[in-house]
């Protein structure tokens, strides 16, 4: 309890640092350090950590279960709309039905799920969330993502910028060059500060997503919302969750796939959203309203696995 009133604590303060910050600097701002965190901040973190990284275990087996709990949440989401038409004999929009399936299938399992993971678990199994971000959150959002974004929205479809984004995106590249890097001897000096610059850079991560919401100020999707989390951050963990035994997922290494399982949507959801003319209101309050969410649930998650 004490570890996660610490994680609480660091969590929210970091995230109101950055609300308020949000609302008295530049707009320009967000986007820099956005910027910043993307090229550098985030690919530091991931070589930083990869070094403490434990690569023993099946591993290889947490993007698997991301796809699992992609496919998952927009299969629950689908039938929640059919569910809808069929009781009430009315439907959303296509736009609106584009933005509630992307926040039941894509969680924020790098900007959120990385610092989480590391606070409540520990380094040894920061590559189990790794894996799962880089390998299934990432192509879940800009593969099957764009796919259903294209589908049900009015944008134009542009799928070699979509392919693109992922194919240079540095958290990859930095993925490959932590592998790497961790046959290199360094001194202790220069391990000390690159483990801080990547704990830094996680904590700007949090300064980030708070002047993000700072300047997210629609509540009208509140009851759309409400359901696409529920499937997101409650039914699929629960339902994959207690099946993770079976894959051979146990102890630590569980409480991390449940973590990255029960992450608010992703920031991701919002650029689809405004890529494809989606129902932007409804991206906007699922991301807002998750991170809310997520204080309620996560020590509920920690109790049951």
């Amino acid at each position: 309890m004490a570890h996660l009133l610490e994680l609480y604590v660091k969590l929210a303060g970091l995230i109101l640092i950055g609300f308020f910050l949000g609302r008295k600097l530049p707009a320009a701002v967000p986007q820099r350090l956005g910027q910043f965190l993307f090229w550098v901040g985030v690919p530091l973190s991931i070589v930083a950590f990869l070094r403490q990284a434990d690569l023993s275990a099946q591993i290889w087996i947490a993007p698997a279960i991301a796809h699992l709990a992609i496919l998952l949440g927009a299969f629950l989401a689908w039938l929640t709309i059919k569910g809808q038409a069929y009781l009430t004999n009315t439907t959303f929009q296509h736009p609106t039905q584009g933005s509630f399936i992307l926040a039941a299938m894509v969680g924020n399992t790098g900007y959120i799920g990385f610092p989480v993971t590391l606070a409540m678990v520990g380094q040894d199994y920061f590559a189990w969330a790794l894996f799962y971000d880089l390998l299934g959150s990432l192509f879940g959002a800009y593969g099957l993502g764009v796919a259903l974004a294209s589908r049900f929205g009015y944008g134009g479809t542009n799928y070699w910028q979509m392919t693109q984004a992922i194919s240079i995106n540095p958290a990859l590249w930095s993925f490959g060059l932590g592998l790497w890097f961790r046959q290199i001897s360094i001194s202790p000096t220069a391990e000390f500060y690159l483990e801080k610059s990547g704990w830094s850079a996680v904590a700007l991560s949090l300064v980030l997503i708070g002047m993000r919401l700072s300047l997210l100020t629609s509540w009208q999707r509140f009851p759309q919302a409400a359901i696409s989390l529920a499937i997101k951050m409650l039914l699929v963990p629960l339902l994959l969750g207690s099946t993770l035994s079976l894959f051979g997922v146990t102890g630590s290494a569980a409480k991390v796939i449940v973590i990255q399982m029960a992450m608010p949507p992703a920031f991701a959801t919002m650029v689809l959203a405004e890529t494809f003319n989606l129902d932007r209101d409804l991206a906007v309050t699922s991301l807002a309203l998750g991170v809310m969410l997520l204080l309620v649930t996560l020590p509920v998650w920690l109790w049951l696995f």
